[in-house]
């Protein structure tokens, strides 16, 4: 509603899970949408040029490893440097350990980040400043 033309809409559908109780052991690359409620051991990151991909993590989910996707939804644990692209949205039973960086992000109340924060400006945004003109 507020974005800029041209940039990537979220993905609005899931085409994979990894179910609760799942276990992955390594790393996992995907496109589209991916829903994880179970735990994953070993990066997750979406694939080249995906940059509608959505990574939605469950108050359940558990990642162990680097995380680099364009969008994120999360309400649960990673255990790693996260890497957004577009927007990454932190939901009140998230739990980040280690480094963040983002172009637009939304944390909720409750919401923990144990690490840097890093905003990625893609383009600079120019401040322009009105001069009130006196004129007696």
């Amino acid at each position: 509603m507020f974005g800029k033309k041209g940039d990537s809409a979220p993905q609005g559908r899931i085409d994979s899970l990894i179910g609760a109780g799942t276990r992955v052991e390594g790393s996992i690359r995907f496109t589209g949408g991916l829903r994880i409620d179970g735990e994953v051991v070993g990066s997750v990151e979406a694939a080249e040029g995906a940059s509608s991909s959505t990574l939605v993590l469950s108050e359940h989910a558990r990642v162990e490893g680097a995380v680099h996707v364009a969008h994120l939804v999360t309400n649960g644990t990673v255990v790693g440097p996260v890497n957004v692209s577009e927007s990454l949205e932190i939901q009140s039973k998230a739990r980040i350990a280690g480094d963040v960086e983002y172009a637009v992000i939304e944390m909720h109340q409750g919401a923990v980040v144990e690490g840097h924060m890093v905003h990625r400006g893609g383009k600079s945004g120019e401040l322009k400043l009105a001069v009130a003109n006196k004129s007696n």
